[in-house]
């Protein structure tokens, strides 16, 4: 597994990787938030930018299909 920073800062720059870059950053972020062992704090903040990140993408996917 990545170090939690590695995950943490990985989800920064999902917009700006390919699929199957994003897909495993969000696999990652994934494992993070599934380990009891990792603390709650740390799995608060990814699941935080995990979620924020969800957010941007889903904005931005709207704004994007909403030309006529």
């Amino acid at each position: 597994m990545q170090s939690l920073q590695t995950v943490y800062e990985n989800l920064k720059q999902i917009d700006r990787v390919d699929a199957t870059t994003s897909a495993a950053y969000r696999q990652s972020a994934q494992e993070v938030l599934a380990d009891p062992a990792i603390s709650l704090e740390w799995r608060k903040a990814i699941s935080d930018r995990l979620n924020q990140v969800n957010h941007e993408l889903t904005v931005h996917a709207h704004v994007d299909d909403d030309s006529y």
